[in-house]
This record gives structure tokens, C-alpha cells and sequence, in this order.
């Protein structure tokens, strides 16, 4: 496609929003006050000192929301804006990318998250992502990686930054996934898998709490961090009947929350390690990291908020957004008020669950919750996090990082809303993924190095060991068929798996030990230990599950549309350097 009928594809009308023309720079922060610095040795540049950043002082934002009950069209933008991501006063503005809708008097502003989008099961939508980001990256890029612009004669400064946007969750098409390879740029240039900017979202599935989000091959970590995220809410009767019926709270008693850990440089720009491990290997120059640990706990694009509540039940859409982090949430390790899941990735629990411990939530993850504030009038409450890094045997939490959400239960009640009552079952039955497999696979996560020397973590076969993204497809599903996929890990961490296209029911996990081909990482003499049962937290349709390391995983899958999709770990620094494998549905 040339450059004029890339720029008519993806045109916007109305004039909501401009396009930044070919060679614009990205936002600067604006001048402020300006945070202390510290030092820190994977930054080039100084980093703002998290402890000076004023927490539990500015109020959650709540995204804007696109309805769409009845389907339809829409166009969205990605384009760089500034951001209040700070506050506490007046200070540094923060420079972000985010998603706005265009088009006349329904135009939106770009935020960071993007606006959520409200869809009805069986109403397709068509969005077109319109890419305006600029001619030059918010964060250092690491070339050295397979990455979109790899063995091509384009560059950022040229064509621009590449995007393209994968629904998580979605029952989707193949053209319409948001493939990694299916990038495009506002300078013309496209991935080898491009079909177009436009995308089709049949709404075939249950009710849940999808998210958009970048995908683009070698930047999805960057895009994300930058800010190109938002949620997308699928409604069905079932859930839109508990609402009326006031089974569920509804209204402004449902609220999403996006979970994300960033740093800042003093003047309020977000900050990412810019720097590689010492090696003599490494030719310079910016490289990947193999995980990223912000300092700072932002919600809704807003470090450290409150949230002012009735003394009332809430239903709480969380996600975690975060590139590496793991969280595991409690108050001070316990819950003080009833705290209830209702529902995961991809629709409802067969029954409430009712949270006895803290909550674990891994990148790309999404837990549907109730929570009862009834009986903590003017009580002031913080959510905290005490998940190591990496997760579950890192180094443990470092303040602030510990801190995430301050709830203040200080708002009068409105009597006028009944209060709802949660029901004994929220399905008919316990998900079940329905038929008999037509075959068990034995995959492989494994650690690994790449020729400068970095930690490369790798998927595989237990058969083949270590593959690679240009290795021959290993997964060939046939259409309409069930199969068992059994994940092996043998790292010393949880990795979070999502498989794009599918909803799984997860089976189980179990102990291993094998003996591993010191070159291949191919298993042999595997024994497994006694099968433990799935968490009651994932006894619903799932598409992202965590592998806890010396476990073997068990997933149950159904693949029912043909086409080329990926697996990969949710760990954006781990599936942005070789953690991800197509496969293919035949």
C-alpha cells in the first residue's frame, strides 16, 4: 500500500481530532516545579525519587465511556498527549500516548486509559484505529531485537511509530486480532500480516471485561507503557438482568480500575531502563530489559488515587496493565470487608466466591469483584500489594510500590439505590469447556540467553525443547476440535500464558521433575507429582493463566475459527524478546 491510500485508509472526519504531521515531535513535559532526583543504574538519566510523589491525594479518574448497545462504528486515535498522572498541585505535567474517539460533536479527548468501550453480545462493532502517534518514540527502542522495522529499510524518524491493537479476550477473527505482525504506521508503512485499520468485533461470547490494547512485534512493552491501553465491557442479557434486577450494583457503583506501575524523570516524563546489563557482547545503545518494576502504583492513569465510596456494595473491574508486575492485594494482608469474585478473564464464576486471602492478579489478567463497604462508614482504607518481584520468589516489594489505592468510605448514602443481593449462582453450571480432546500437547517455558548475553526466556516443546518466532508452527489445531495443552515450566518464575482467539478451562497444575537436554531444553523422564485443582478464582472461561514454576499447567481449549494466532507470556519484557509462538487453527 502506498503512502496516499494509507493516509485515505486511516483519514478521521469531523475534526475532533488532529493528526500530528510527518516529523512532529513527541510531547515534552511542561515546565513545573519538578520532583528530586535520584540515581539509578539502569537509567541513563536521573529518575524522580517515588517517595517525594504525594499519594492518596488526587481522586480516580474514571474513563470515558463509549455505549454501543446496538453495535455499530467507531473511530479511535492514538496520539500523544499530557497528562495530570502526578498531581498533587501544581508540578510536571507527563507526556503520554492514548486513545480518543473522533468524529463531530462525539469526539473525545485522548486519554491514557482509553475510553472504555460498552458493547452488547451478538451487536458486532467495527473500529477503526486510526494510528497518529509521531515520528519519534516517548521511550528508548532497542533495534537489537526482533522488532517490526527488523529486516526492513524503515525507521521511526521516516514512517513513524508502528501500532496495531489486539483486543485481549476476544473471540476474534484473524484478520481482526490485532496480530503482531499486522502493524501499520501514519508514514504508509505495514507488517507482513497487515489487512487493514479497521476491525470487526462479532461480540460472540458471554459477558466480561475485555481490554484493547498495543501489540505491535518489539514495542509492545513501550506502546503499552506509553499508554495505548483501555477496557472494553461486553454485556449479555444474563448480566444486564442482574443488574436490573439489583442482583449486581450497576451504574456509578460499577467502577473499571487499570492497575499499572510506571517511573518518572524529575520533570514528570515517564522513565524506562535505557540502558543493557554490562557485557562485552553488547554493541550499545538502548536494549531490553528481561522484567520492568516501576516504583510507582498508577490506577487510571493516576498515581496513587482515593476513591470516596458510599457504605455500600461496589462491583470492582480490576485489571492488572502492568508490563511485569505481579500484585497481590489485600489491606495489610487481610480483608476487612467482605470482599467477593464474581467473575475472571471471560465471564462468571459458577458461584461467588468469597475472598478468605489476599488476591493474586497477574499482567493481562482481570478479576470481577463485589465489595461490601456497609459497615466501615468513615473509614479510611488502603489496598496494598505485597507481591515479590519477579513473582513468587523475588525480592519483596519495595516501597511505595507496596501502596496502590486509598478508599474512602465518606460519601452519603443513597437511599434511593437498593442495595443489591449477590445470588447463589451466577451460571447454570460450572464452565466446562464441552467435548473430548483430540489431543494432549506438552509445551515448554524455559530461561535462555541471546547472543549479547541477556536473559532470553523461550516457549517450546517438551519434545523439541527452545523455539523460536521464525521456528515452523508447532501448534496445528484442527477447526472445531478440543485439545489439552499442557504448559511445562521449568524457570524459576510464574509466567502469566494468554492464547489469543480461545477461552480455556483450567484443569489443574501439578509438580514435575525431568531430565533437560542441556542444549535444547527438550525433557525427557518426566514425572509428575500428584494434580491439584484449579484456584475457585478460575473456574470460568479463561485466556490468561499463570504457570507457577516447577508446576505443569493443564488447560482445556476449543479452537473454532481458522487462522494464524499466537501464544505467548504476558510478561510484555518476556514476549517482546522470543517468549511467543504463532499457531495455527486448520
Amino acid at each position: 500500500m502506498d503512502r496516499r491510500r494509507f493516509l485515505q485508509a486511516t483519514s478521521l472526519t469531523g475534526g475532533a481530532l488532529l493528526l500530528p504531521h510527518p516529523g512532529a515531535s513527541p510531547a515534552r513535559a511542561t515546565p513545573g516545579g519538578g520532583l528530586p532526583p535520584v540515581d539509578h543504574p539502569l537509567h541513563l538519566t536521573p529518575i524522580a525519587d517515588p517517595d517525594a510523589i504525594p499519594r492518596f491525594v488526587n481522586e480516580l479518574p474514571r474513563p470515558s465511556r463509549i455505549n454501543l448497545p446496538n453495535g455499530g462504528n467507531r473511530t479511535l486515535v492514538m496520539s500523544p498527549t499530557w497528562q495530570d498522572v502526578l498531581g498533587g498541585g501544581p508540578g510536571p505535567r507527563t507526556p503520554v500516548w492514548g486513545f480518543g474517539q473522533a468524529g463531530g460533536l462525539g469526539g473525545t479527548s485522548v486519554t491514557w486509559p482509553g475510553p472504555t468501550i460498552v458493547a452488547r453480545k451478538h451487536r458486532p462493532v467495527r473500529i477503526h484505529w486510526a494510528n497518529a502517534l509521531p515520528f519519534e518514540h516517548l521511550l528508548p527502542v532497542d533495534t537489537t531485537i526482533h522488532w517490526a522495522y527488523s529486516h526492513t529499510h524503515h525507521t521511526i524518524a521516516d514512517h513513524g511509530v508502528p501500532t496495531v491493537v489486539h483486543l485481549h479476550g476476544g473471540h476474534t477473527g484473524p484478520d481482526d486480532d490485532g496480530h503482531p505482525e499486522a502493524w501499520y504506521t501514519l508514514g504508509g508503512a505495514t507488517g507482513p500480516r497487515f489487512t487493514g485499520t479497521r476491525f470487526r468485533y462479532d461480540n460472540d461470547q458471554e459477558a466480561a471485561a475485555l481490554w484493547y490494547h498495543d501489540h505491535t512485534m518489539g514495542l509492545t512493552r513501550l506502546n503499552v507503557y506509553a499508554g495505548l491501553a483501555g477496557f472494553y465491557l461486553l454485556r449479555d442479557d444474563r448480566e444486564l438482568a442482574l443488574i436490573e434486577q439489583h442482583r449486581l450494583p450497576g451504574g456509578p457503583y460499577e467502577l473499571e480500575l487499570m492497575i499499572q506501575d510506571r517511573t518518572f524523570h524529575p520533570d514528570g516524563r515517564l522513565a524506562y531502563p535505557d540502558i543493557p546489563d554490562t557485557s562485552s557482547e553488547w554493541p550499545g545503545g538502548p536494549s531490553i530489559r528481561h522484567e520492568f518494576f516501576g516504583q510507582v502504583i498508577t490506577v487510571n492513569g493516576k498515581a496513587w488515587p482515593y476513591l470516596e465510596v458510599e457504605p455500600r456494595q461496589y462491583r470492582l473491574r480490576l485489571l492488572n496493565g502492568s508490563n511485569s508486575r505481579f500484585y497481590r492485594l489485600s489491606v495489610d494482608g487481610r480483608w476487612p470487608f467482605p470482599v467477593t469474585q464474581i467473575g475472571a478473564d471471560n465471564g462468571f464464576l459458577h458461584r461467588p466466591h468469597r475472598l478468605d486471602g489476599p488476591l493474586v492478579i497477574s499482567p493481562g489478567e482481570r478479576v470481577d469483584l463485589v465489595v461490601d463497604f456497609r459497615d466501615h462508614r468513615g473509614a479510611v482504607l488502603e489496598l496494598t500489594n505485597d507481591a515479590p518481584t519477579p513473582f513468587p520468589k523475588g525480592a519483596p516489594v519495595a516501597p511505595p510500590a507496596d501502596k496502590v489505592l486509598q478508599f474512602r468510605v465518606d460519601r452519603p448514602y443513597d437511599r434511593r439505590v437498593p442495595e443489591p443481593r449477590l445470588p447463589e449462582a451466577l451460571r447454570g453450571a460450572p464452565y466446562r469447556v464441552a467435548g473430548t480432546p483430540a489431543r494432549t500437547r506438552r509445551l515448554l517455558l524455559l530461561d535462555g540467553r541471546d547472543e549479547f548475553g541477556r536473559p532470553k526466556p523461550r516457549l517450546g516443546t517438551v519434545e523439541h525443547g527452545a523455539l523460536g518466532w521464525d521456528d515452523p508452527i508447532t501448534e496445528n489445531p484442527r477447526v472445531r476440535t478440543v485439545e489439552v495443552w499442557e504448559v511445562f515450566n521449568t524457570t524459576y518464575e510464574t509466567h502469566p500464558v494468554h492464547l489469543h482467539l480461545a477461552h480455556f478451562q483450567v484443569l489443574g497444575r501439578a509438580p514435575f521433575t525431568a531430565t533437560r537436554d542441556p542444549e535444547t531444553g527438550a525433557l525427557s523422564d518426566i514425572r509428575v507429582g500428584p494434580a491439584q485443582p484449579p484456584d475457585a478464582g478460575e473456574l470460568c472461561p479463561k485466556d490468561t493463566v499463570m504457570a507457577p514454576p516447577g508446576r505443569v499447567t493443564r488447560i482445556k481449549v476449543c479452537f473454532d475459527k481458522r487462522g494464524v494466532y499466537v501464544w505467548h507470556c504476558h510478561i510484555l519484557e518476556h514476549e517482546e524478546h522470543e517468549m511467543m509462538r504463532n499457531y495455527e487453527v486448520v
